[in-house]
């Protein structure tokens, strides 16, 4: 028994020591690491005591160095041989926003676990190596924002457990190679690539292959495209292909025409008879605005008729269908001139899907329907007396409201440029004015004017739902802030959650937002307005930082400069020292305590100091 105990014994003890000795590897390799790059050097206790799994960015299972982040810590230079490589347990790497240049080292090719690796924002050159797409186990690779050259290797087929290939703002050339591994994200575009774009890529959006010279679906098509040369030459004039339709069959499709015809005309004189008699009938609750779709797509949606919109019985007898109006100076209409006129999707949001209504004589609105309520009646139109009493020039004007059991809708004022959001992250070709200083400190400022008068209300009021996309634009770029105050109606689960990226830290219920929380979001949307990047863009959030913490990182490196939009810097070299104001203030506004935010009146009134200095024009006058 006791020879059985020491044998288990010594295997436990080897054990341990091959494990001890394989972290001391691991320690070795960070070290190396830490001494090879230049830069801030990385705060580790490197005391003989402390053990490699404690230090910041690194993550350790089972006794070994399974992740290392150091996303933007100011390191630069280039990996030598023998560091990144001998770290062999090592499952994600992130390098992301430092400055390191040179190739990358052959021996990465020793990462057989390696699932994730994110090098963006980088300087590394030269050609992307094969052997990353020799990595059995490689789920993400991020390679976008550097200086590689040459082919994209023509092994990525390889990678069978590939589903994101960022290769985006490179210096690639030639053609995309054939790939056949199931993609769920693809960027190659600001390349000097060429060709056709593979098919089984066609499904991806133009954004994944602009700025290069490519050709093919979703692009334009390509020149070969237009006449294929195995296409079979048209058969002669009177003759019969061998394996075309026989006579019987063409009889038989005629027949089966023509009475679908006749039965379709049936149906057409039934649905006359049906409306012309419902036309007679007593009105009944509406339930539905326009017979559109519920999409987030702009199409347009055919013209409907009273007669197309669905409704549903009053459990009470009849009810009004008439519109309650806070403002008529638009123009006069009625709940059913409102469902007749065309009407065009323009987006699908947290507290309900948004039309603009086009009627006859030229008047345009725009028309919000709520989903998931959970006030009653009595709660939700006090709710709307409230906000119809507001008026600002920077608030979107709400001009009548409908409420039933089954549908409730807000008519807002048309603003024809759309939203911020679209206008920040959509397509930027077409011929699109650039945002330049002047207008993008005139948005904040606008915005920054309407919630600050919201919060001058009272001091429970507040917005609850500040984003991009709920900034909407007038054709001068005048801000106008829509969505204000809904939050408290609408229930929680639809509310806007904190994966959207402006959502403050301490708040837990979506309904119950404070002003405070607010400020937060609104120091969001600035970072955003300066650096041009949603808080849901991939590359901040495949890692889980948020648009503040990526800023603070860069900004605390390097020149707070390298965060700005380059659409936004391009032309503004000597305007650069208000723009930094303005990032301050934004990152002001997102202190992680709500106590040490400034209040929104601190924060207009900033932004109008540095605005008033820039020379940039007020767009509205308070």
């Amino acid at each position: 028994m006791k020879r059985s105990i020491s044998f288990f014994s010594s295997i436990f003890l080897l054990y341990l020591a091959a494990v001890t000795s394989d972290l001391d590897s691991d320690r070795r390799a960070l070290l190396l690491l830490r001494t090879s790059v230049r830069g801030r050097t990385l705060l580790w206790n490197t005391t003989a005591s402390s053990s490699p799994c404690d230090w910041h960015g690194v993550r350790c299972d089972a006794g070994r160095v399974t992740a290392l982040r150091l996303p933007g810590t100011g390191l630069f230079g280039s990996l030598p041989t023998g560091v990144i490589g001998n770290l062999t347990q090592l499952q994600t790497l992130s390098l992301r926003f430092n400055s390191l240049s040179g190739p990358i080292p052959p021996d990465f090719s020793n990462l057989v676990l390696l699932r994730y690796l994110y090098l963006q924002g980088n300087a590394f050159s030269g050609e992307i190596p094969e052997f990353l797409f020799a990595l059995p186990n490689l789920i993400r690779i991020n390679l976008g924002e550097n200086r590689f050259s040459g082919r994209i290797p023509g092994n990525v087929n390889s990678a069978s457990r590939l589903v994101t290939l960022y290769l985006e703002r490179n210096q690639l050339t030639g053609s995309i190679p054939e790939i056949n591994i199931t993609l769920q994200q693809f960027n190659v575009s600001s390349n000097q690539l060429n060709g056709s774009i593979p098919v089984s890529l066609s499904g991806f959006p133009l954004t994944a292959f602009e700025g290069n010279t490519l050709c093919g679906k979703p692009l334009n098509p390509c020149e070969d495209d237009a006449v294929s040369p195995s296409s079979p030459p048209p058969a002669p004039a009177g003759k019969k292909d061998s394996d075309g339709l026989s006579t019987g069959a063409i009889v038989g499709i005629v027949v089966g025409c023509v009475v679908g015809l006749l039965l379709l005309l049936l149906l057409l004189f039934c649905l006359c008879r049906k409306r012309k008699t419902e036309e007679n009938a007593p009105p009944r609750n509406v339930e539905a605005p326009v017979a559109a779709p519920a999409s987030s797509s702009a199409a347009a949606v055919p013209k409907e008729t009273a007669a197309n919109v669905p409704t549903a019985a009053s459990g009470s007898g009849a009810v009004s269908k008439d519109l309650i109006f806070f403002v008529k100076s638009f123009g006069e209409f009625d709940l059913d001139g409102l469902l007749k006129a065309s009407a065009e999707v323009l987006g699908k949001g947290t507290v309900g899907s948004s039309y603009k209504a086009s009627f006859d004589h030229g008047l345009v609105v725009a028309v919000k329907r709520l989903r998931d309520v959970v006030v009653p009646e009595k709660d939700f139109r006090e709710r709307l007396q409230v906000l119809g009493s507001m008026s600002h020039p920077n608030l979107v004007t709400l001009i009548a409201y409908y409420f039933s059991r089954d549908e409730k809708l807000l008519v807002f004022e048309y603003m024809s440029r759309g939203s911020l959001s679209a206008l920040l992250h959509g397509n930027k070709g077409n011929g699109r004015t650039p945002l330049n200083w002047e207008t993008r400190a005139g948005i904040a400022l606008g915005a920054a004017r309407a919630i600050s008068y919201l919060h001058s209300r009272d001091s429970t009021t507040s917005h609850g739902n500040i984003k991009s996309s709920n900034i909407l634009l007038s054709n001068s770029y005048e801000a106008k802030v829509s969505d204000y105050g809904l939050a408290p109606i609408i229930s929680s689960t639809s509310a806007p959650n904190r994966v959207d990226g402006y959502r403050a830290p301490e708040v837990t219920d979506a309904r119950k937002i404070s002003q405070k929380a607010d400020v937060y979001s609104f120091g969001v949307l600035i970072l955003e307005l300066l650096t041009g990047k949603s808080p849901t863009h991939q590359q901040l959030t495949e890692e889980g930082v948020d648009l503040p913490r990526w800023v603070q990182s860069i900004t605390d490196q390097r020149s707070p400069s390298d965060v700005f939009d380059p659409e936004l810097t391009r032309y503004e070299s000597e305007g650069n020292e208000n723009i930094i104001r303005l990032l301050k203030i934004g990152m002001s506004c997102t202190a992680q305590y709500p106590d040490s935010r400034p209040t929104m009146a601190d924060v207009t009134r900033l932004i109008e100091e540095v605005s008033h200095s820039s020379g940039s024009p007020n767009p509205v006058s308070d």
